[in-house]
Parts: C-alpha cells; sequence; structure tokens
C-alpha cells in the first residue's frame, strides 16, 4: 500500500483536504444548527453530529461560520489521527493479503484512545474528506477513511444503551429471516449471533418495545425535514420498527405503539384517499414505488417565494377535492408517517367490526409499501 506523506510546510488539515481559508474574527459563534446523538451510557465531551456536510453546499462562501469552524477542527483531528496511524504502518512489515486486517488494528488502536475527546466536526470533517475523494477518483484514499469513520462509530456504538445498539445492528441486516433471529436472540437476553456475512457478533439483550420506539424516533426526527438526505436508512429504519412492532405480538390496536396523534397527517390521508379508490395492481404499486422513492406527493419541499406560495396555497385541495383544512401546502408523504397512517386506519376498521374489502385493500397496501421499502432499503 503506498503511503501518504503530509507535507511539512502545510497544516495537517490542509494536507488533507483543502478548506475555505477565513479569517478567525469571522468565525463568529452560532447556536448550533445540527441534530446531536448522545449517547447516555458515557457522553463524549462534545456531542458528535450525526449530519453530512451535504447541508452546507458548494460554495464555501455560504457556509455558516460556525459549522466552518466545527469542520476545519474536525479535520485537523482527522489529520492527526492519519498521522499517527501512517506513522504506525511505515514500521510494519506487511504482507498485501493481510494489509485490510491490519490497517484495522492500527485504526482501532489509534482511535480507541482519542473517541472520547473528538471535536463537533470530527464526523462531519470525514464524510466531507470522502465525498473529496470519491470526486478524485481516490479509492484508496477513500478505503482508508472509511475504515476510520466504521471504527469511530463502532466506538461510539459501544457506548450506548443496548437497544441503540440494536437498531444499528439491524439496519446493517440485508436479510429478513436474519433480522427476525436477531431479535429473537435479543429479546432473549442476547448472546452470539452470526450476521449476514458469516461474522460472528456478541449481542445484547434489549427490550423490543425500546428498539421499536427507538427507530420510530428517528424517524420522527427525518421525517420532519424539509428533505430527506439519505432515504436508504430512512427505509431500513421504517422496517425496524415495524418488525419489532409485529415481533411483540399486541397486533394493531396495541397501545404501546401509539405515537399519541390527535388526528391524521394530512398528506398521507390525502394520498391514501387515492390508493383505496383504485384497485391492487401495477398502477397502485407503482404509485406507491414512485412516492417511497421522494416523487410525486412524497418528493421534498423546496423552498419559494412567499409569492409563489401564496399563489399556491390559492389552489390547494384536500381530501376529495375540498380545500385543505390547514390552509397550507401538506408536507411531502413520508414511508414511517404514511404506514402509521395505514396502521392507523386499519385499527379504526377492525375496531368497528367493519372489515371487507376495504380492510383487504388496506392490507394489500401495507404489505406492498414494506416490500418496496426492503427493496429500497437493501
Amino acid at each position: 500500500m503506498a503511503i501518504l506523506r503530509l507535507s511539512p510546510a502545510l497544516s495537517p488539515a490542509c494536507a488533507v483536504v483543502s478548506f475555505p481559508c477565513m479569517p478567525y474574527s469571522q468565525l463568529l459563534p452560532r447556536p448550533p444548527s445540527r441534530s446531536t446523538l448522545i449517547c447516555l451510557a458515557a457522553t463524549p465531551k462534545v456531542p458528535l453530529p450525526i449530519a453530512s456536510p451535504a447541508s452546507l453546499g458548494d460554495d464555501p462562501s455560504k457556509w455558516d461560520p460556525a459549522e466552518c469552524d466545527a469542520l476545519l477542527r474536525g479535520g485537523e483531528q482527522v489529520a492527526s489521527v492519519l498521522q499517527e496511524m501512517l506513522t504506525l504502518m511505515e514500521d510494519m512489515d506487511m504482507d498485501g493479503a493481510f494489509e485490510p486486517v491490519a490497517v484495522e488494528l492500527v485504526a482501532q488502536g489509534v482511535i480507541g484512545k482519542r473517541v472520547d475527546e473528538m471535536e463537533s466536526g470530527f464526523l462531519m470533517a470525514l464524510d466531507y474528506m470522502i465525498q473529496l475523494a470519491q470526486k478524485d477518483a481516490d479509492d484508496e484514499r477513500k478505503s482508508l477513511l472509511e475504515v476510520i469513520k466504521q471504527t469511530v462509530l463502532d466506538h461510539l456504538t459501544k457506548k450506548c444503551p443496548p437497544h441503540v445498539q440494536v437498531v444499528g445492528l439491524l439496519c446493517q441486516t440485508e436479510k429478513k429471516e436474519s433480522r427476525h433471529e436477531l431479535l429473537r436472540r435479543v429479546a432473549a437476553g442476547g448472546g452470539v449471533f452470526k450476521n449476514d456475512k458469516g461474522l460472528k457478533c456478541q449481542i445484547p439483550g434489549a427490550n423490543l418495545n425500546d428498539i421499536a420506539n427507538q427507530a420510530d424516533d428517528l424517524l420522527e426526527s427525518m421525517e420532519s425535514r424539509d428533505t430527506i438526505p439519505d432515504r436508504k436508512l430512512l427505509a431500513r429504519l421504517v422496517i425496524v420498527r415495524e418488525e419489532a412492532r409485529n415481533m411483540m405480538g399486541g397486533g394493531l390496536l396495541d397501545e404501546r405503539n401509539d405515537r399519541g396523534l390527535t388526528t391524521l397527517p394530512e398528506a398521507e390521508v390525502n394520498f391514501l384517499s387515492k390508493l383505496v379508490a383504485l384497485k391492487p395492481g401495477k398502477a397502485l404499486e407503482r404509485m406507491i414505488r414512485d412516492v417511497m422513492n421522494g416523487k410525486a406527493e412524497g418528493a421534498d419541499n423546496i423552498k419559494q417565494s412567499s409569492a409563489d406560495s401564496h399563489a399556491e396555497q390559492e389552489h390547494l385541495t384536500g381530501l376529495s377535492g375540498r380545500g385543505s383544512v390547514s390552509g397550507r401546502k401538506p408536507r411531502p408523504v413520508r414511508p414511517g408517517m404514511f404506514l402509521e397512517t395505514v396502521s392507523k386506519v386499519l385499527g379504526g376498521v377492525y375496531a368497528s367490526n367493519t372489515s371487507g374489502i376495504t380492510a383487504q385493500h388496506l392490507e394489500w397496501v401495507h404489505q406492498t409499501t414494506l416490500k418496496i421499502l426492503q427493496e429500497l432499503a437493501f
């Protein structure tokens, strides 16, 4: 493996990636604008963001100064980790077959003693460097940075509560049968689990309700945004929530699955009313697939001028062509909330003993949506 060397004339961060240069006086502190994931078991000195730098945009002059400062400080730490790893690897005489394993072992040792002192912009800077390596078609640099990122995430995961760890493991398990086996093993108190790749890992015991609620909380946080940066992760979280709920065995009317909604969301109700008006088939499946992929009614909201928004609101329609109840443009249909809506309507149908063709239709919609999300997730 070629050894990456840092030029002594450059600062460590600039040797890895070129950041926009700004006077320190312009880096005014602002309230943090990114969501953070804080593990209750052992909180790091500065919470690490779970966001990618994509929201910063391509124009450095428009970046938030506070985020730019975090990116710079995180970049310095990434460069420092790289420098220490490369120094250790220079002294190792490695055979090509064992090189990947050696890189992972070095990453474990270097990051293990630094993980609690990492800056809030460490992962953000790491993602930014991975994007640059991908643009430069530098597979070697990209692979090394991804090893560092995965090692950091593994260390943070071990400090999280058991149900958070399980959600992460489920999101990495592709086969449905393997996820079900993992959930059964977790509900039984944990133990050794063999994943899809044949690797054995030690899993903790956790409550199925806690797992479902954790996935639902993450879903609610992601779906409340105007745009969804990672629809693959969103689809995985929906699947985890639904499978954990199904394994609890409480059924549609289980009070543990109640979000506390007093009314059903307008966008999801409008879309569901269109679906139940059509016969199940390829056309209906295509409509659901488009929405789950962020098209049609599921397209992300693009900010418009106030004049355009006002003009559009005058022509808004709600259920069955009537005016919108709220008078505002409904937010996009989101996968998690859509399945929540279908389940609530189904629960009402079964509770009122009016099941029939409508219940069968809704069951078909529910199962078809899960099948599409499974294809989208993995």
